[in-house]
């Protein structure tokens, strides 16, 4: 059975939203680089305020 990570050595970013720190996810594995918001909630957030 592989090792479990903490959660702490995670890689981490920034929302470009909120500005609060949220962590790596499996559903983002493929595409990290490209995630800029926390949540569903904050990306709804930036695309209203740019329209």
């Amino acid at each position: 059975m592989p090792k479990m990570k903490r959660k702490s050595d995670l890689p981490q970013k920034t929302c470009a939203t909120c500005g609060r720190p949220f962590v790596w996810r499996r559903k983002w594995a493929k595409d990290w680089e490209g995630v800029r918001y926390c949540s569903d909630k904050c990306r709804a957030a930036r695309k209203s305020v740019k329209a």
